[in-house]
């Protein structure tokens, strides 16, 4: 049950767009850890650099998105700026998007 709840709370974040980027901040690999005990949920997830402006605005969104999961209690997020977001924490299929080329 502690981990469906958490899937459906990595899922609902994926409507939570990053203002710059245009992509999910699931997607983006800002997510780094989802923890549920008892429908309370911590979240903690970063931003694309420690002075992003959309900072509080992701942050908010996230809380926003975790408390409407049936199931949460209450929702908490932490951001964090360790370790540091890269590019190559972004999934696959959208970094071509994105315009990040692939290198073999």
């Amino acid at each position: 049950m502690t981990a469906e709840l958490a899937d459906r709370v990595r899922d609902a974040l994926r409507v939570v767009i990053d203002p710059e980027l245009g992509e999910n901040i699931v997607d983006l690999g800002f997510i780094y850890d989802i923890v549920v005990d008892a429908g309370a949920v911590r979240i903690t997830m970063t931003a694309t650099t420690p002075g992003c402006p959309a900072t509080g605005f992701l942050r908010e969104g996230a809380q926003a998105a975790a408390s409407a999961v049936p199931g949460v209690v209450h929702a908490d997020v932490t951001m964090t700026f360790e370790p540091a977001w890269t590019p190559d924490m972004i999934e696959p299929e959208v970094k071509g998007s994105l315009g990040f080329a692939a290198v073999n």
